[in-house]
């Protein structure tokens, strides 16, 4: 098994306290964040988009080109680019320069977002959001693939002629994963063009994941496409890590519940009451060391996915939440990453041709978290840690 670090770049304020970082702050937290899961030895960090709500994510690429400059083998991600709603020239663009400036390190996810007000303020409709993402993507694969690229006018994109975008990517198209959180349409994409699935494993019940990873397998198979490389990644809901339960649902639990009360929206409402409820039911990495591995054992039985992403809370002291990266990086990923193997970005994953994205190994974790320790320690670190 693989593992992500995804940040979403939430910008709430304590529920508990009431305290909350400066927007500059909490942009900081995400790159030493990435840094830090670098360092521990994550093989990825993903950077989501929104724009709409109390996050500061509205551009990704940036953030994703600022990490690129502090890091040098993790690879970077999306977690999801809103494709729906931009220009496909400008995404391909956009993300040929973060892998130009990563040197191929780059993977892009892309989905139509689980944000309803973004579309009004693009002037969009809800209702074509399906059909703007499959067009869209259409054409971004072109234009990452061909030079020269002459388009007939689509519902949704302009006619192009003789288009090259520049820069072009690294070295070769990147790998373009479809997230999904609720419903099967970005599955049933995924498995169209034989790409890998990220499902957000987040705010609903397992069973519905289960059932949208296996129509994502069904229609990978029914276009062709070889199973070997119908690779899974799953997200997960809060990441808290204590010495047991009871004390991580103690002081994570009232965190929990205030943010759950003031986000469960239309769009990203979950059905489950509070912290036990979620712990118990839900995909909330809540607990101890081993039960958050056997919660993640447990999400691959009915997943048998190849990436787990997680999620630092983000309203705890910045400090804590480097602690829990380190925590979960010595502690819970050496008992799942040999336990359950993988093919992804290793020798046999069939985009190992892009260099410099594969064949770094993870570094040991036990000299990864003291290398971590020594640059949290080196002149002008603290300047980023609030």
């Amino acid at each position: 098994m693989r593992f992500q670090v995804l940040d979403i770049i939430p910008h709430f304020a304590d529920p508990v306290t009431g305290r909350r970082v400066s927007t500059a702050e909490r942009l900081a937290q995400t790159v030493l964040s990435a840094e830090r899961a670098e360092q521990f030895g994550f093989d990825s960090f993903a950077v989501g988009e929104r724009h709409a709500g109390r996050f500061v994510s509205s551009a990704p690429s940036v953030v994703l080109g600022a990490i690129a400059a502090r890091t040098s083998r993790i690879r970077l991600q999306s977690g999801v680019t809103v494709l729906s709603i931009l220009d496909p020239v400008r995404v391909a663009e956009d993300y040929a320069t973060v892998d130009q400036l990563a040197r191929g390190r780059l993977e892009l996810t892309i989905g139509k977002g689980n944000e309803l007000q973004q579309y009004p303020l693009f002037g969009l409709q809800i209702d074509d959001q399906w059909d703007l993402l499959a067009e869209k993507y259409a054409l971004l694969r072109r234009l990452w693939r061909e030079e020269a690229v002459t388009a007939e006018a689509g519902a949704f994109t302009r006619a192009l002629e003789g288009v090259t975008t520049v820069p072009r990517p690294f070295a070769g198209a990147p790998r373009v994963w479809h997230g999904s959180a609720t419903t099967l349409a970005s599955a049933a994409l995924a498995g169209r063009w034989g790409d890998p699935l990220f499902s957000a494993n987040a705010i609903q019940p397992l069973r519905n994941y289960a059932v949208l990873i296996g129509h994502y397998r069904d229609e990978y198979a029914r276009h062709g496409h070889d199973p070997r490389f119908a690779y899974v990644g799953a997200g997960s809901g809060s990441l808290f890590i204590a010495d047991t339960t009871a004390e991580a649902k103690r002081l994570y639990g009232p965190v929990y519940d205030a943010i759950v009360a003031a986000t469960n929206v239309p769009g990203n409402n979950t059905p489950f009451r509070d912290i036990d409820h979620a712990i118990a039911e839900g995909p909330a990495l809540v607990g101890s060391p081993q039960q958050i591995i056997d919660k993640i054992a447990r999400f691959h039985g009915a997943f048998g996915h190849d990436l787990q992403s997680v999620s630092l809370p983000t309203t705890v002291p910045f400090e804590q939440q480097l602690e829990i990266l380190e925590r979960f990086a010595t502690e819970v990923v050496p008992a799942l990453r040999d336990a359950l193997p993988s093919t992804l970005w290793g020798p046999h994953d069939p985009f190992a041709g892009r260099p410099s994205a594969f064949g770094a190994t993870s570094p040991d974790a036990s000299a990864a978290v003291e290398s971590a320790r020594s640059a949290a320690t080196a002149p002008g670190a603290a300047l980023l840690v609030s």
